[in-house]
């Protein structure tokens, strides 16, 4: 825990100041969701790299794997305190902003915030089944684990995978 957070630290302090305004103007108006934002990133992180020590902080299926569950645990965290509209809203504007804070090359750009309308999606798809106060983590690690095993490999823009998990060769 203490080494995730030092990371996320070590990375905020490369923003330029232009970043920094951007991300306060996300984070402010909503203290709570950014809380429960920043919860959910040590959590997925935490979590696929448990499953996935080798792949999950390269472009493999375990980063597939963690960027969806990031938007599952940002949804479900944000869910217990607000509308799943406000939640859907907020996670999509903070992964996002996180693409474009932490500039990637344009293919890993695209499977990151492919992967993570993913994990979006399937919390939405899971919300008419189960009341949103008794959503738990477990809910999502078997469904998106299971959804590595079919993941599928990105190899140009213009492919549309919809609900598959997408990777890069390492």
């Amino acid at each position: 825990m203490k080494r995730i957070t030092a990371i996320l630290l070590n990375t905020l302090r490369t923003l330029s100041f232009t970043k920094v305004l951007k991300l306060l103007r996300l984070t402010v108006p909503h203290p709570l969701f950014s809380l429960l934002a920043f919860y959910a990133t040590v959590k997925s992180f935490s979590l696929a790299q448990q499953h996935f020590p080798k792949t999950n902080s390269n472009s493999g299926i375990g980063n597939a794997y963690r960027h969806a569950l990031w938007t599952c645990l940002i949804m479900m965290y944000c869910c217990k305190i607000s509308s799943p509209e406000k939640s859907l809203d907020f996670c999509k504007r903070m992964t996002d902003l996180h693409e474009e804070l932490f500039p990637n090359k344009p293919l890993e750009k695209k499977m990151d915030l492919h992967n993570n309308q993913v994990g979006m999606d399937l919390f939405m798809e899971l919300l008419p089944g189960i009341h949103r106060q008794f959503f738990e983590t477990n809910f999502f690690v078997e469904k998106l684990f299971v959804k590595t095993k079919t993941a599928k490999l990105l190899t140009s823009l213009e492919e549309n995978f919809g609900s598959e998990l997408v990777y890069l060769e390492n």
